[in-house]
């Protein structure tokens, strides 16, 4: 399974996703690969999720993606409650 955690620039607030997904999927015994990307470049990625901002999410929404909305990045319990339903879902 691939994740894309997606940012406007791709180094910034995609990095703090990444290590929040990391820290949920490692707690709950799952492993995905999980990748940065800007949002140029997630237009064109391949991946079974995308972790992201609403604002972002709709520019993403026509990718036929499963898109997670994260408000607070670093909210483990938000990430959980949002993102392992998908990933023990596939």
């Amino acid at each position: 399974m691939k994740i894309l955690a997606v940012c406007g620039m791709g180094f910034g607030s995609s990095l703090v996703l990444r290590m929040t997904i990391e820290d949920v999927l490692k707690a709950a015994g799952l492993k995905a690969q999980v990748v940065v990307s800007d949002i140029g470049t997630a237009r064109s990625e391949q991946a079974d999720i995308i972790v992201t901002s609403a604002e972002f999410a709709r520019l993403l929404a026509d990718r036929g993606i499963p898109i997670v909305v994260i408000k607070n990045y670093v909210d483990r319990k938000e990430m959980k409650e949002k993102l392992l339903p998908l990933v023990k879902g596939s």
